[in-house]
């Protein structure tokens, strides 16, 4: 019942000692054979070297080297694809989800009847910008978890074993994790926990990939942009039924407006609207070509297994 402990790792030089340290500190307390994952995502610093340095200390430290940058999306479903464990632990690379919490993660999956454990994120120390945003994204994704209500959850989480063969065998080429892992269903239960601020370096989710990867979450998860265009459609056919009323009556009761404002503001309005409807059906047409092109979701440059123990 070996345990997988996978991170993905992008431009992490900063954090990859101390990272590597409290998580093999942390898993001695479980009492399970772990193995230890880490997905170098096309780094250009010296995250590969350090990853390979620490797998001389470290024999179960196994390194899963992408050809370039596919993405956290990408690194995840890489690592989980290459890793043997029975339980697999989920964490981001920036430390930010403690690695401490590996052994409460994985009692809470051994000591109930859930398949997947999430980690619920009671609190978070970003900046409130950030903080205001991530809130508002998950309020209008979220509302599937109909037993827990609004959360607040990302990618740490530990799965049993069929629930990642099932979202591995997921197909889709644009992917949002949590969205998949909600998809496949399986019993999960959730562990409360403090996000920590990043312990160095520089955050490589920037505001552009944030928004990026909300939309994609929007466009594959929700069904809110094609609904908000059909009920725009709605109103603005209201609307051109009292606007033709209207210029009906004022004809015949002698009151028409003089002037053309009236005339450019509707196609203005209608021009405006069929341009927005066609940039929603745009963003779904993207990602179908996306999905069609078939191309693969990352491309492996080497693989450092683990090394065997010294006798």
């Amino acid at each position: 019942m070996m345990v997988s402990v996978v991170v993905p790792f992008y431009n992490e030089e900063a954090l990859i000692n101390d990272f590597v340290e409290r998580v093999y500190t942390a898993v001695k307390d479980i009492g399970k054979a772990v193995e230890f994952v880490a997905v170098d995502d096309g780094s250009s610093d010296n995250t590969l070297a350090l990853l390979l340095t620490a797998r001389e200390k470290y024999n179960s430290l196994k390194i899963v080297s992408l050809s370039r940058n596919f993405g956290l999306q990408a690194a995840l479903q890489a690592g989980i694809e290459h890793c043997n464990g029975e339980y697999i632990v989920l964490l981001d690379g920036d430390l930010q989800d403690p690695p401490e919490l590996i052994p409460d993660i994985y009692k809470k999956i051994t000591e109930s009847a859930a398949d997947l454990v999430v980690g619920r994120r009671k609190s978070r120390k970003e900046k409130w910008p950030k903080r205001q945003l991530i809130r508002w994204f998950h309020n209008l994704i979220e509302p599937r978890y109909s037993d827990s209500g609004k959360i607040d959850t990302g990618n740490f989480c530990i799965l049993k074993r069929i629930v990642a063969v099932a979202i591995c065998n997921s197909g889709e080429k644009q992917r949002y994790f949590p969205g998949l892992r909600s998809y496949v269903g399986f019993k999960v239960d959730y562990l409360d926990y403090h996000r920590e601020e990043r312990a160095g370096g520089s955050p490589k989710m920037t505001y552009r990939k944030l928004f990026s990867l909300a939309g994609d979450a929007l466009f594959i998860y929700s069904k809110w942009p094609i609904r908000v265009c059909f009920f725009m459609g709605i109103i603005g056919l209201l609307t051109l039924l009292l606007a033709i009323i209207y210029t009906i009556l004022s004809k015949l009761l002698g009151f028409a407006p003089l002037g053309w404002s009236s005339t450019f503001l509707s196609i203005y309005f209608f021009g405006a609207l069929q341009l927005f409807f066609l940039g929603v059906v745009g963003e779904y047409v993207f990602r179908v070509y996306k999905e069609v092109q078939n191309r693969p979701l990352y491309v492996i440059r080497e693989i450092f297994p683990q090394k065997e123990e010294k006798s």
